[in-house]
């Protein structure tokens, strides 16, 4: 830790009777000029490299250059940002350990000590993914699923358990506790966090970056956070900073309040909706105007929860007395929220109704008031749709099905063995899920009184819907009961299913068979409404084509009406049990209703008592053993954790000094727009007819315990076998066929993704992928550049990028690389017969460098484009020179 001597703003601030070391911001005015107009957000940033400034990896002009934000067109700068801890889930959290394991293990056969690989930022890994909704709709649903949660995930608890135990400053949250977000929002975060040094204790702000790209929920309390790839917060959690451009900072002004009517989810919608048509990709938005005082801590939480749907890095509302009454009835200690509120007014940090507004590079702004029920979908997020007009949209999307028939409201599909029959809308998925909303009172609250007016009038859940319940703490379930709502959501079949990411990363489980077969026996544009906040192609569940975001009352009310082609503002949700019309409005509580059930129900003591033995677990996770030693055991026989390739062969150092051109290469994929981390690498099932689900049966695991992807994601076997493995993803090499199959060439033979490139490794042929706009949108999904980088490809080029996935790119050692403006896949005529070059890497890379694609076409003639390297930056280059962050890492600490 530097003493900040070039601006000398090392402080004492004493709150009560206890003393800290800050790094005060008003001192290095004295330096730096006024900061009252900086964003709070970069206040932030500027503190951490005031601490951090050693005149090496932060210098003052690093400093100077967050301050210089305020002039207009400032140039941005490269930085090196270390935040205070590190959040993981267990989808993304086993792969980054299982990699640390390895590390170890590479450090053992290159003759130094393993225990140099070990935390030295604070990790917190929550097991929140891996429960899948198997059963759903009974009172047994909760028992059943955590039992088959822990018989599937034996291998990868045991291997977590050992991880805990071997490595220092590493804590695992076990399953059932909650969604890490909501566990990291109602716990683990502080705000202001604090660091003993000798006799005395250093205070700083809460900065937190996590494994999965909803960390950005963290904002709505004031703690600077957002996603990065595994192998990026590996490299954190190793002492390495972050590399990072300074940001823009866009002001979102709001105003007003939510009218009666209107959710905290539709306010989110419209938020996604108008930042994605702003443009905030690689962006921070921060949040002001009156409209905060109208904001609940929760709803501030589920606006910055979508932050990745709306592009930005994050979505930052300042500490105000709203974060101190959260923090305060959250069950925190008193001397912490103390501290929270005098370091803030210390610091300029803490916003009022007298503070000045700061200086944004754009702004934009939404009156509260006019915020109307919405619903998001069919296939993105961002595209909402008012819930007046979803009857409409939906009679009207270009779904293939409709390509083939018309849709019809009256056809329909008779269902084995049941008195209905199926139908184009029909919901088959109704599930309250997802960090972005359970997060909420208000609106989990709200989902309870729907269905306490429901079921008093008589309604009932169409007996297609299968409904689902997936809280993000058991402080719901908590505060539920004491309303008396689960008793009302039980009756509709909103039964706890368990307490994690469910159907909004793809674990919801499987339909009823005669349900499949009545889908599949017309191709049946079916639907799902979840409360989350991913609703991309065949996330949700391999049968429902229409997936929409909704908040947790209107999944309630979709599940009752059972069909996406109702109208639910102007025809009825059904009759009630005295055979009358029943509409949304006679089952919709109004805001008092809502506020006074929340009053009475949500106490602190709910928090203080859940929260007091966090990481104790239940008894089934107390009994998994855990070896004590210092590598791991790897075995053979695992499908669900191996020691992964990624050091096999290494050297203790960088051999050569310049990068080859690549020459020679094919492209194994040619791929369109908002090419998702999903399409790349699948979360969700594995198909048993796919070169995944043939590699388990040949180490003898039955269909029934295939689990999904992500819970695999500790097996490189299996994940680079999944790779562009989603049955929705189109490769333009093959126009007729979806999933990942594509064209070995030159013979031109169709064939799975896999195998073609494992017969290009034999042959020795490096591989391309080529794609449209944004590609790797989606979740910060380190396997979607893992599996690309097994798989042989050596070079993504793309019209752009999503910013998480570009880092990863680079941080697997694959050479991210972007056309100009006017020239793409289309205007360059390819189909998959051409032979590529890339070259210019030879005579030395540089961020932002031009590389030379050279086309060799079947015809004799060749093309060339320039093409910008989408390495950012300096310490970017290294990672790349050393094949990947990992092996960069791995180096510099051998070297030490």
């Amino acid at each position: 830790m530097s003493q900040g001597n070039s601006f000398n703003a090392k402080k004492t601030l004493t709150v009560g009777d206890k003393t800290y070391q800050i790094y005060s911001l008003p001192t290095a005015e004295t330096a730096l000029g006024d900061l009252s107009r900086l964003p709070f957000c970069l206040k932030v940033l500027l503190e951490n490299l005031l601490r951090h400034e050693d005149g090496r990896t932060v210098t003052a002009d690093d400093v100077r250059a967050i301050a210089a934000r305020l002039q207009p067109n400032a140039p941005s700068r490269e930085i090196a940002y270390r935040p205070a801890r590190v959040l993981m889930q267990d989808f993304t959290g086993v792969p980054a350990v299982v990699d640390l394991a390895a590390m170890r293990d590479a450090m053992v056969s290159l003759g130094d000590d393993p225990d140099k690989i070990n935390p030295l930022s604070p990790v917190d890994l929550v097991i929140d993914h891996s429960v899948m909704v198997d059963v759903a709709g009974n009172a047994e649903a909760f028992e059943v699923n955590v039992t088959r949660e822990f018989q599937r995930n034996a291998e990868r608890y045991e291997f977590l358990r050992w991880g805990a135990a071997a490595f220092d400053n590493f804590r695992v949250v076990p399953p059932g506790t909650g969604i890490c977000h909501q566990v990291n929002l109602e716990y683990l975060a502080q705000v202001v966090w604090t660091k003993s040094q000798g006799d005395q204790t250093l205070a700083y702000p809460d900065t937190v970056v996590g494994t999965d790209s909803h960390t950005t929920m963290i904002n709505g309390l004031a703690v600077l956070g957002w996603g990065v790839g595994g192998i990026e917060a590996e490299a954190a959690m190793l002492g390495q900073p972050i590399s990072m451009m300074i940001p823009e900072v866009v002001g979102f002004e709001l105003t007003g309040e939510l009218p009666e009517g209107a959710t905290a989810t539709d306010l989110v919608l419209t938020v996604t909706q108008m930042l994605r048509a702003q443009g905030v990709v690689g962006k921070f938005v921060e949040f002001y105007g009156d409209g905060l005082d109208h904001l609940s801590l929760a709803d501030r939480a589920t606006i910055s929860n979508m932050a990745p749907e709306y592009g930005a890095t994050c979505g930052f509302f300042p500490i105000d007395q709203e974060t101190i009454d959260y923090l305060r009835f959250t069950g925190r200690d008193e001397d912490r929220v103390q501290l929270v509120e005098a370091y803030a007014k210390a610091q300029g940090m803490w916003r009022d109704a007298a503070s000045p507004v700061p200086m944004f590079a754009d702004t934009l702004a939404l009156d509260l008031g006019t915020v109307q029920p919405s619903l998001a979908g069919p296939k993105r997020p961002q595209d909402r749709v008012l819930l007046a007009d979803v009857a409409r949209q939906f009679r009207t999307q270009d779904f293939p099905s409709f390509s083939d028939r018309a849709y019809d409201p009256a056809f329909s599909v008779p269902v084995a063995d049941a008195s209905y029959s199926l139908r184009d809308g029909d919901v088959v998925i109704a599930a309250i899920t997802s960090c972005t909303n359970t997060s909420n009172p208000s609106v989990m609250l709200a989902a309870g009184l729907v269905a306490r007016k429901a079921r008093a009038l008589g309604l009932a859940v169409k007996p297609w819907v299968k409904t689902s319940l997936a809280p993000g703490s058991q402080v719901v379930s908590d505060y539920l009961e004491r309303a008396g709502l689960q008793e009302d959501l039980d009756a509709l079949g909103f039964n706890l299913v368990g307490y994690g990411c469910t159907t909004c990363i793809g674990n919801s489980g499987p339909l009823p068979d005669p349900i499949v077969k009545a889908i599949d026996a017309e191709d049946l544009v079916v639907g799902a409404v979840l409360s989350g906040n991913r609703n991309f192609e065949g996330r949700v569940s391999p049968h429902t084509k229409a997936n929409y975001l909704a908040s947790p009352p209107l999944v309630v009310a979709y599940a009752i009406a059972g069909n996406l082609g109702i109208d639910l503002l102007h025809e009825p949700l059904g009759q009630g049990s005295d055979g009358q019309d029943i509409f949304l409005k006679d089952i919709w509580p109004s805001s008092q209703e809502i506020k006074s059930v929340l009053q009475g129900a949500l106490t602190p003591q709910l928090y203080r008592s859940r929260y007091s033995n966090v990481f104790t677990g239940d008894t089934a996770w107390q009994k998994i053993a855990a070896s004590e030693s210092q590598t791991y055991a790897w075995q053979s026989e695992s499908t669900y954790v191996q020691n992964p390739p990624f050091f096999t062969g290494m050297s203790a150092k960088v051999e050569g000094e310049s990068i080859e051109d690549i020459q020679g290469a094919r492209l194994l994929a040619l791929l369109g727009d908002s090419i998702t981390t999903d399409h790349i690498s699948p979360a969700g099932a594995i198909k048993a007819a796919s070169p995944a689900g043939d590699y388990l049966v040949q180490n003898n695991v039955v269909p029934v315990d295939f689990n999904s992807f992500g819970s695999r994601r500790g097996n490189h076997e299996v994940m680079m076998r999944g790779t562009f493995g989603n049955i929705r993803l189109r490769n333009e090499l093959v126009p007729d066929s979806a999933g990942g199959v594509t064209r070995h060439m030159p013979e031109g033979t169709e064939m799975s993704i896999f195998d073609a490139a494992m017969q290009y490794q034999a042959e020795g042929v490096p591989l391309i992928v080529i794609a449209g706009k944004e590609y790797g949108t989606g979740s910060s999904r380190d396997w979607a550049a893992k599996g690309v980088r097994l798989l042989g490809v050596q070079a993504v080029i793309a019209e752009s990028y999503e910013r998480i996935h570009r880092s990863n790119l680079v941080g697997m050692g694959i050479l991210p690389l972007q056309f100009p403006a006017g020239v793409n896949r289309k205007t360059l005529d390819l189909d998959g017969s051409e032979l590529f070059n890339l070259t210019g890497l030879s005579q030395g890379l540089e961020p932002g460098m031009k590389v030379t694609l050279e086309i060799l076409r079947s015809s004799g003639e060749t093309d060339c484009v320039d093409l910008l390297c989408r390495i950012d930056t300096l310490d970017e280059v290294e990672y790349y020179r050393n094949g990947g962050i990992l092996q960069y890492v791995l180096r510099q600490l051998l070297a030490a």
